[in-house]
């Protein structure tokens, strides 16, 4: 422990890989508590491995034979002394069993109470709470078991068309279904709820207003276990391919002060309604009018939290690891002011010309880029193997400016300075995005990829930095490099006679 610090915890687990536990990592490092990895048999040369104190390994490479299994992690921790367990996002982050074996093996879990994640983890029981709660929730209907058909279709005219179909349980777009005629409806709740049984092991499913151009907008809350809740204003994350967000903006250029007041309170209605501790994360689905409506709440640190933490200059997981060892927030709603606009793109090992599929193989070349204002966020390195097993997002690239017009400025020119050779990625379709009119107006929906038909570029030279390390690369395979011992790798450094066109 190093002087200065509350937090009585002097060593951690980080129940997760990739680049959320690297990020975890450091933070862990900074305030003088040991960080522990833990990993699968495909990852026992992670750099996640590599940035932690101490490493353990499951045994496996499935996600279900290793990072989602709770009582795995848990016997690690209680063997090497453990004080907390830090989930990240994803695995079992917003596992309502997983925190409560925490707290019986006496390791905190550095997160929501389980009865919190229960709570929110169910949408139907959500939606009821924050409608009590005095919160926005959109037109919805709840089939009753047994209800029929003919039962659901009245509701469904209810609601109104078009409407959503969705699971009850989980998220990321499974076991959701668009409705636009009453003919479609049986169908859709049928694969819906198959769906649903399938990905969560819940069947049940319920009705929701269709909003037509909605923009997706969340809130960051924080709470103690002293009674005090915050909100660290909101993150607009309408840029989305199939449900799952691509890049996040703060503050969101869809809200006025009166607006953005508004969503504060209703986010801060809704950590109350359920004696919220720790972080997370209330969404809203904001309509063309303004008006805004409760989605849900993740229960966790949200993949988009760097955003946040460059316009307040806080660190939100020094934040959880404080509230999770009882310390009282070090901070008030009328301390909180942010500065500034902040952008996050997330670097995906994908191929969008052929419809997104994952790339796997070695990185050979990882040069991001480096600026004042320019963070990475990463989970890996030169070297290292992207397979197919898990998530393939390798790192996260966020930026900051002063107004919003910086920002994107800093974030055009740092996406066309990322350089990785190995395996294919987004960046390129990043470029794209981030040079289309229409986005950097702000004029931003969910269904804005598929509107404006957002593709990387099939034509042009590559940048002039990965010229330099492809040809880089020949030389080496060629052996025309072999007698530079001074370049020992290094393009940059090479004696031979050599340049780039």
């Amino acid at each position: 422990m190093v002087a200065g610090t509350k937090v009585v915890f002097s060593k951690v687990l980080i129940a997760n890989r990739g680049e959320i536990a690297v990020r975890v990592a450091s933070t862990l490092q900074q305030m003088g508590i040991r960080a522990v990895a833990v990993y699968s048999d495909a990852d026992r040369a992670a750099l996640h491995v590599r940035a932690a104190d101490e490493a353990y390994p499951l045994e496996g490479i499935a996600a279900s034979d290793t990072y989602l299994r709770g009582d795995k992690i848990i016997a690690i921790a209680k063997a090497h002394a453990v004080d907390a367990i830090h989930p990240g996002y994803g695995f079992l982050s917003e596992n309502a069993a997983f925190a409560e074996a925490c707290r019986d093996a006496g390791v905190t879990f550095v997160g929501p109470k389980p009865d919190a994640i229960r709570a929110m983890g169910d949408k139907i029981r959500a939606k009821e709470s924050m409608a009590k709660a005095g919160v926005p929730v959109l037109p919805g209907f709840v089939a009753l078991p047994g209800d029929g058909i003919e039962t659901i279709a009245a509701g469904a005219r209810t609601v109104g068309l078009p409407l959503l179909v969705k699971a009850a349980a989980g998220g990321g777009g499974r076991g959701m279904r668009r409705v636009e005629r009453e003919a479609e409806l049986a169908a859709a709740l049928e694969a819906a709820a198959r769906e649903a049984k399938a990905a969560f092991g819940d069947a049940r499913v319920f009705l929701e207003k269709y909003i037509t151009r909605p923009r997706h907008v969340e809130v960051q809350i924080l709470g103690d276990d002293h009674g005090n809740v915050v909100h660290l204003f909101e993150r607009e994350c309408s840029i989305q391919r199939r449900y799952q967000k691509i890049v996040e903006e703060t503050p969101s250029p869809a809200l006025n002060p009166k607006t953005r007041d508004a969503m504060g309170r209703a986010a801060l209605k809704a950590a109350r309604a359920v004696s919220y501790t720790n972080a997370g994360t209330v969404e809203f689905i904001v309509d063309e009018s303004g008006a805004f409506y409760f989605l849900e709440v993740n229960t966790r640190l949200q993949v988009e939290h760097p955003v946040t933490e460059m316009t307040l200059r806080r660190d939100l997981v020094r934040l959880q690891l404080e509230v999770a060892a009882g310390e009282p927030l070090p901070l008030r709603q009328d301390d909180l002011a942010p500065e500034g606009h902040a952008f996050e793109a997330r670097i995906y090992a994908e191929d969008p010309a052929r419809g997104f599929l994952p790339s796997i193989g070695t990185i050979r070349k990882w040069v991001p880029p480096a600026a004042p204002w320019v963070r990475i966020d990463s989970g890996v390195a030169e070297g290292s193997e992207v397979t197919p097993h898990y998530d393939a997002m390798l790192a996260k690239l966020v930026v900051w400016g002063r107004d919003r017009a910086e920002s994107l400025a800093r974030l055009r020119w740092a996406l066309a300075r990322f350089v990785v050779l190995g395996v294919r990625t987004n960046v390129e379709f990043l470029q794209a995005l981030a040079a289309h009119p229409e986005f950097e107006a702000g004029r931003l929906h969910t269904h804005f990829l598929d509107q404006h038909g957002i593709a990387a570029p099939t034509t042009g030279d590559p940048p002039r930095e990965a010229l330099l390390a492809a040809a880089w690369a020949s030389l080496r395979t060629n052996g025309m490099a072999a007698s530079s011992t001074e370049a020992a790798g290094d393009p940059w450094r090479d004696a031979t006679a050599w340049r780039a066109f």
